[in-house]
């Protein structure tokens, strides 16, 4: 490493402990709730679209194994209804042998300019074939090659391995006009019994507001910053 690039690695370290940001956010009280929680996260990812936010369908999803290990990654929301989020994943990686030992995960959207992120957790369930497909259809061709081409958390021999995995691929396909989904491939809901939103606030008494499903249907509940 440099010696200029190691000076400033080891000054960030000694300022972590005074790196702070100060949120200045607006009140969000339970009056400013949508109906739904459907509702308010679609305006609220609209907000981020509008903000110019990087990949405001971003969210950091969060599973454990059978053993209650947990692991986190980021993927990217590709449906949202009041069934609950949807992402597409290989069924094969490691995430999807996590929901299928426990059925249960949560994801957050980290919106870190607005000063705002977003708590969905819930049982999750496989999303049906033909949604799948329909998806599948509007990926671009090479995200459907990659697809099929890679062994999805699964060790591999080196990038030369994953490049001819792709390129064996891309001649399999290369007379085909739409590429199936592969049957090892696609996409998982939360159905949430909580969604959490979170905005910063100063002196970090954050508003936090919930919307909680019960056997009597949604309520909402404020929790401490």
């Amino acid at each position: 490493m440099m010696p200029e690039i190691e000076d400033q690695v080891e000054d960030a370290v000694v300022r972590l402990p005074g790196m702070r940001v100060a949120y200045d956010g607006a009140a969000f009280d339970e009056t400013a709730l949508a109906a739904t929680w459907t509702d308010q996260l679609q305006g609220w990812l609209n907000q981020a679209v509008a903000a110019g936010i990087a990949e405001p369908n971003a969210m950091v999803l969060a599973t454990a194994d059978a053993e209650g290990r947990p692991s986190s990654r980021t993927v990217l929301c590709k449906g949202l209804d009041d069934r609950g989020v949807v992402f597409y994943t290989n069924y094969t990686s490691s995430k999807s042998h996590d929901l299928t030992a426990t059925r249960y995960a949560s994801v957050t959207f980290p919106w870190y300019a607005l000063h705002r992120q977003v708590h969905v957790r819930g049982e999750v369930e496989k999303v049906g074939v033909k949604e799948t497909a329909e998806y599948w259809a509007q990926r671009p061709r090479g995200s459907q090659l990659g697809a099929w081409a890679s062994p999805q958390s699964r060790v591999v021999d080196g990038r030369r391995a994953l490049d001819n995995a792709l390129h064996g691929i891309e001649r399999r396909f290369a007379d085909v006009e739409h590429i199936p989904a592969p049957p090892h491939w696609g996409g998982w809901r939360i159905r949430p019994d909580l969604v959490e939103f979170w905005q910063g606030r100063e002196d970090r008494m954050h508003d936090r507001l919930r919307y909680v499903r019960n056997d009597d249907g949604w309520h909402i509940e404020r929790v401490a910053p």
